[in-house]
């Protein structure tokens, strides 16, 4: 949804004003985007210290603590943990986030190779959503408290109740395990990422068709909808050329945000199916201590959903011109 500095705007306002007030909201955001990141860089710096010492994990089981005071001064473990965040943060900007502990390479390039199959997958899940949800929110709304409603609504709700996770298993128990018709894990042909996409997908299909039902309901109930009905225009004509596109705002909206969750929740998805992205390289990171993948893997999936928040709030004021932006 719009951040709290879109409210109702007035019709007397400028070409000129309204430009000047668009900058000024998107200057607002990009300032608001970059306080977040530093703080999500900060939150991942502590929380990476928490966990444990990495040093014991790389050395190998004879060795002395000699050898871990050593290499904890060469990873420069031992410092003032002000002191590290400091030079992580110095470097982190110059997208240096040093090398993998595990695979002794640059973390950020590392984590970065890892990307095109999250995007793959989420950009899948994206299309499962939006070929799901905007036909069933049409048909729902048309065909209120009827059996399809129904089911609909139903659908909805068990989607919005069902953790990803579980559903990706139980995808996996019935298609791999029972009927042998698809892979439960892998990547490569269309058929790995049938039920990756689906499991990620199945959820915000179920948000959006609920949400896409309920604004269709309230412009069906506007006037200019039973003024088109009145003059005999088709019931599917008045559904999607005048109902849709009013009803349409908030839905691209929630759109933008579900980008944002699609990638953002193939962490898990990735982790069940075995999906070669950078969910499951982040999670395989933070089992093995590996501090700099851990951090340039957040920070790149935080990056991403930020930017797509980003980009929602700027559409929704490019979509509605009944805001004001200061």
């Amino acid at each position: 949804m719009p951040s709290s500095e879109a409210k109702g705007w007035s019709r007397s306002q400028g070409v000129p004003e309204v430009e000047e007030a668009v900058l000024r909201y998107i200057v607002k955001r990009l300032v608001h985007t970059v306080f977040v990141i530093w703080a999500i860089s900060l939150i991942v710096f502590l929380l990476g210290h928490v966990v444990g010492n990495p040093v014991y994990l790389l050395l190998p089981q004879d060795a002395t603590q000699a050898d871990a005071d050593r290499l904890s001064h060469e990873l420069g473990l031992d410092r003032p943990l002000m002191e590290q965040y400091l030079v992580f943060a110095s470097h982190a900007i110059q997208g240096d986030f040093g090398d993998s502990f595990r695979h002794r390479l640059p973390a950020l390039p590392l984590a970065l190779t890892f990307l095109p199959a999250t995007m793959q997958l989420a950009g899948v899940a994206f299309l499962i959503s939006v070929l799901l949800a905007v036909p069933l929110g049409i048909v729902s709304a048309a065909r209120q408290n009827t059996l399809i409603d129904h089911v609909v609504r139903v659908f909805s709700l068990s989607g919005q109740a069902m953790p990803t996770f579980w559903f990706g298993i139980v995808l996996i128990l019935f298609f791999s395990v029972q009927l042998r018709v698809l892979p439960a894990s892998g990547y490569g042909t269309p058929a790995h990422i049938i039920m990756p996409a689906l499991a990620l997908g199945y959820t915000s299909a179920a948000s959006v068709a609920r949400l896409l039902r309920s604004a269709m309901l309230e412009v069906l109930r506007q006037d200019f909808t039973r003024t088109a009905r009145a003059k005999g225009l088709p019931g599917l004509f008045v559904l999607l050329r005048h109902a849709l596109p009013n009803a349409a705002i908030p839905v691209i909206t929630i759109l933008g945000l579900e980008i944002g969750r699609l990638l953002g929740g193939a962490i898990a998805t990735e982790t069940i199916f075995a999906w070669p992205g950078i969910g499951q390289f982040l999670i395989q990171s933070v089992a093995n201590l590996d501090f700099p993948a851990v951090q340039a893997s957040v920070l790149v999936i935080a990056v991403m959903l930020v930017l797509v928040n980003l980009l929602t709030d700027i559409a929704y004021v490019a979509l509605d011109p009944r805001i004001r932006l200061d």
